[in-house]
């Protein structure tokens, strides 16, 4: 195929995983749905036993009842499925799409070599991560928010970021942008699902401070406040040391080989050093002080604002006056 081609094919296949992200969002949605239909007649058949008769005496109706949560389960578990199923095969065209982008460019390059194909690539890395660690963390009730977010922010890329493939700048013409983006992305991915774990434990904990929760609703489905707040502890700890490797380590070593200086003042480099100043406090907060919960679930938020903003928000506001601003 010629490079031409390969340009084609990642804008397709970028356009055919959005689709299939959209199915498996639209499958996990009908799946939760199930489940808080199935809810409320488990509820009914518990209030009828628990009004005096056992469970043998209730009759037909609480065994129709019962029938019926089966079956709504055992829907709410197919979709379930499917959703996952669609999700991998999203993350393979994904896959297809990001290696496609490096293939069409003349000559052949990694495909992050601007601000659409960073996002591209570091949205892949979340669905990877998140298929990596589904079954480990049994993170079925985490599928409809990470698959709305992939899509959204592909959306997002493609609509405000596109650019078409060029050459790699002299600047970015070395094997550091590899070892660098690499680690960046990475530690990007995990950030992110921790963060996403973060927001759900921030609106788990204001939702039950109101009251017990419904059955059936997306929130009483979660794994509970203190899984919540593990998991984001757990996937920004692994995190944390990949970005000190990525944003204090090799960036300035790249930074020393492009621009003969290791440390510029550029506004990614302070913000990529603000972003580690908070994971810092976050995690060391955790260590010594014992912060969890709320507290830790705030500042870890603050992290992934930062984070994003260094990545995307740098190029709007600052624009030329960045060294990096061949990156947008």
């Amino acid at each position: 195929m010629s490079h031409d081609q390969f340009a084609v094919l990642s804008n397709q296949a970028v356009a055919a995983c959005g689709l299939v992200y959209f199915l498996a969002v639209l499958a996990h949605l009908w799946q939760w749905a199930l489940l808080r239909r199935a809810a409320p007649a488990v509820v009914e058949e518990r209030a009828l036993v628990g009004a005096g008769a056992p469970a043998a005496e209730v009759g037909p109706p609480a065994h129709h009842v019962s029938a019926d949560t089966e079956q709504a389960a055992d829907r709410a578990d197919l979709f379930g499925r499917i959703g996952v199923a669609l999700t991998v095969v999203a993350v393979a065209i994904h896959a297809v799409a990001d290696v496609s982008r490096g293939l069409a460019a003349d000559p052949v390059r990694v495909p992050w070599g601007n601000m659409y194909e960073f996002t591209m690539t570091a949205t892949l890395m979340v669905g990877i991560g998140y298929l990596l660690l589904y079954k480990k963390l049994q993170l079925d009730w985490l599928a409809p928010i990470i698959t709305s977010f992939i899509l959204v922010t592909l959306m997002v890329d493609v609509l405000l970021l596109y650019s078409p493939v060029v050459p790699l700048r002299d600047a970015l013409d070395s094997y550091w942008l590899v070892i660098h983006v690499v680690a960046a992305i990475i530690a990007t991915g995990a950030f992110t699902i921790g963060g996403i774990a973060s927001v759900l434990y921030l609106v788990l904990d204001w939702r039950e401070k109101r009251g017990p929760l419904k059955p059936g609703t997306y929130l009483s489905r979660l794994p509970g406040l203190d899984a919540l707040d593990r998991i984001a502890y757990r996937t920004q700890a692994f995190a944390f040391p990949v970005w000190t490797f990525a944003a204090l380590i090799a960036g300035p070593i790249w930074a020393q080989h492009a621009w003969g200086s290791y440390w510029n003042w550029d506004p990614k480099e302070v913000w990529a050093f603000i972003t580690w100043v908070v994971y810092a406090a976050y995690l060391h907060a955790r260590a010594t002080a014992g912060w969890k919960g709320r507290a830790a679930a705030i500042v870890a938020l603050i992290g992934l604002a930062t984070l994003w903003f260094n990545f995307i928000g740098i190029n709007f506001f600052f624009g030329s006056g960045s060294m990096h601003s061949y990156a947008q």
